[in-house]
C-alpha cells in the first residue's frame, strides 16, 4: 500500500490523484445537496434519517457516534425530525432510561423520493460520460463505497 500522505519523491502522481479525488467528491456532493425533496431539512436532519434508513432503530447517542456530533446536539436534532413527523421515540427494550429512535413512514418516502431525484439527476450527468468513461465510473463506485465506509 503506498504512503499517500507523505507526499515525498515518487509520490506526486499519487498525491495528485488524491487532491482531485478530495476536490471532485467534495464538488459532487455539494451539487448532489442542492438535489432535494425536502428544502425544510438541513443536510444534518437528511443525514440523521438515511443513517437510521442504513442502519435500523438507534439511541440518539448512537446516532451521535454515527454522525460524528455530540449527544446534545443529536438530542436537539431528533426533536427537531419528530416534531416533523419524520421520526419517533420508543423506550429502549433493555434500558428503561433511554429511548430508541426509528424513522416514520413519511421519512422513509422523503427518503425514496430524495434518492430517486438524486438517481435522476447523477444518470442524467452520466448520460455525457463515453462508454469507456461510464465503464471505469462503474468499477470506481464499489471503491468509493467502500472509502466511506472506512
Amino acid at each position: 500500500m503506498p504512503d499517500l500522505s507523505s507526499g515525498g519523491p515518487g509520490n506526486e502522481a499519487d498525491a495528485a490523484a488524491v487532491n482531485a479525488l478530495r476536490s471532485a467528491v467534495m464538488r459532487l456532493s455539494r451539487r448532489l445537496k442542492h438535489q432535494r425533496v425536502d428544502e425544510s431539512l438541513s443536510p444534518t436532519e437528511m443525514s440523521v434519517l438515511g443513517t437510521l434508513a442504513r442502519c435500523g432503530t438507534a439511541t440518539p447517542g448512537e446516532l451521535a457516534r454515527k454522525e460524528h456530533v455530540q449527544p446534545p446536539s443529536m438530542t436537539r436534532i431528533v426533536a427537531l425530525l419528530e416534531a416533523k413527523g419524520l421520526v419517533r421515540l420508543e423506550p429502549h427494550p433493555d434500558d428503561r432510561r433511554q429511548k430508541v429512535v426509528s424513522q416514520t413512514g413519511r421519512a422513509e418516502a422523503m427518503l425514496e423520493e430524495s434518492r430517486r431525484k438524486r438517481n435522476a439527476w447523477l444518470a442524467s450527468l452520466a448520460e455525457g460520460l463515453d462508454e469507456d468513461e461510464w465503464a471505469r465510473l462503474r468499477a470506481a463506485a464499489p471503491v468509493l463505497e467502500k472509502l466511506a465506509h472506512l
